[in-house]
């Protein structure tokens, strides 16, 4: 029997994540086959990851290698979705998939399931139903999701909650399948991997850290920008808090705010080591360059997936505005302060395992303050749980897929 092909879209890295271990759930079946097609949304990161996670299109799925190369279409939104509504509709209209599965709320997911629907090919939404309640927040996301959420046939909810708004929103329950969040599969299978930081300075500051907890020596940094703590202070390991920002809502004079609680936070707390993965947009870069001149703040370019695992292992806390890194930290048992006014994760805000402290200077300062300062509201946060998920999303959507396809399941 021949198998029935099933188009895999990745457009940026979050999708390689959450997608990675569904593609290798597929190859399992003999009935299925998996074909990774990457749109070029975020070019060279995608293969980086998918990599890591042992993918390489087009050598060990046995498919030629295919790359939709949008970033030669220009770099606004609407150039993007017209390039991937025009290059993957050609793409399926000749080769015509059983199914296309898409991932989240980007603007390949949303150009690919819209070129799907055209053909009359069956859409899978992987992490459907999550809701900010605010269309512009995240800014295009939360549209995208939405409109995606009308394009779908198969909806794999990652969490109660996200299944039941679907529902409300009219989808027919017998296609919503609560499967759990495929990043915590990701997570499971990088974590024990021990994957090296590329920056020399980070895994100095792991090795520091474990010097202290672990032998009780007080352990300097020789990377040349943390600086160590002053001579005859208690050895101990320090406090390291990690920040990520890039999202479109918080550029301008909210990532000031964010910039200027950062600041306030290091001069404030020499002893608290604090890491902000720079993310390449020039905006967000020229923001936090001001606080490169401190000590204690450490601006380190991105790492890859697996090493970046670590250094939320590592963290203490974590600020952040991204959407995957609100399930990841959790799942590793590190709190997390959310730099947005909206979230479409409630699910970890309710659980006490997430935060959402805004952009406002004071509030992020105050609230940093209360769990470095307070043991036990810092342990309250920190329960991994699971309440993402178990780590077998991905079986659990294949099975849902192979069904709909009626294709029995080995």
């Amino acid at each position: 029997m021949e198998r029935k092909r099933i188009t895999v879209v990745i457009g940026t890295r979050p999708e390689a994540i959450k997608l990675a271990p569904l593609v290798l759930a597929l190859r399992h079946q003999p009935q299925l086959c998996p074909v990774v097609v990457t749109t070029g949304q975020h070019p060279g990161v995608v293969d980086e990851v998918l990599g890591i996670l042992g993918i390489v299109a087009g050598t060990d799925l046995g498919v030629g290698s295919i790359d939709l190369g949008v970033a030669d279409a220009g770099s606004g939104l609407d150039a993007t979705a017209a390039a991937v509504l025009a290059r993957f509709g050609a793409l399926v209209r000749a080769d015509r998939p059983a199914a296309v599965v898409v991932q989240g709320d980007t603007t390949s997911a949303f150009g690919a399931a819209l070129a799907a629907f055209y053909q009359r090919i069956p859409v899978a939404h992987v992490e459907a139903g999550l809701r900010s309640g605010d269309r512009l927040a995240p800014f295009p996301e939360e549209v995208h999701r939405r409109t995606t959420a009308l394009l779908a046939d198969l909806h794999f909810a990652p969490t109660p909650d996200a299944a039941a708004r679907l529902v409300a929103e009219g989808v027919d329950p017998a296609a919503v399948h609560v499967t759990g969040n495929t990043v915590i599969d990701a997570l499971h299978m990088i974590r024990g991997r021990h994957v090296p930081y590329r920056d020399p300075r980070l895994a100095a500051l792991e090795a520091a850290g474990l010097a202290a907890l672990e032998a009780g020596e007080s352990a300097a940094l020789d990377a040349g920008q943390i600086a160590a703590p002053e001579a005859g202070a208690p050895a101990r390991r320090r406090p390291v808090m990690l920040v990520t920002a890039h999202r479109r809502e918080s550029w301008g004079q909210p990532m000031e705010r964010m910039v200027c609680a950062i600041e306030r936070i290091a001069l404030a707390r020499p002893e608290l080591v604090t890491v902000v993965s720079m993310h390449p947009n020039p905006l967000v870069r020229k923001a936090f360059a001001r606080l490169a001149t401190l000590d204690n703040v450490l601006l380190a370019e991105p790492e890859p997936y697996g090493s970046f695992v670590r250094l939320m292992d590592l963290a203490d806390v974590i600020l952040t505005d991204s959407g995957g890194i609100q399930e990841e930290a959790p799942s590793l048992g590190t709190p997390v302060l959310v730099l947005r006014e909206v979230t479409e994760r409630s699910e970890g805000v309710v659980a006490g395992v997430a935060r959402l402290v805004g952009t406002d200077t004071d509030r992020i300062v105050a609230e940093v303050g209360r769990l470095l300062d307070c043991p036990g509201a810092l342990a309250a946060m920190a329960d991994p749980g699971d309440l993402y998920g178990d780590g077998t999303a991905a079986v659990r959507c294949v099975r849902a897929l192979a069904a709909h396809l009626g294709v029995t399941m080995t």
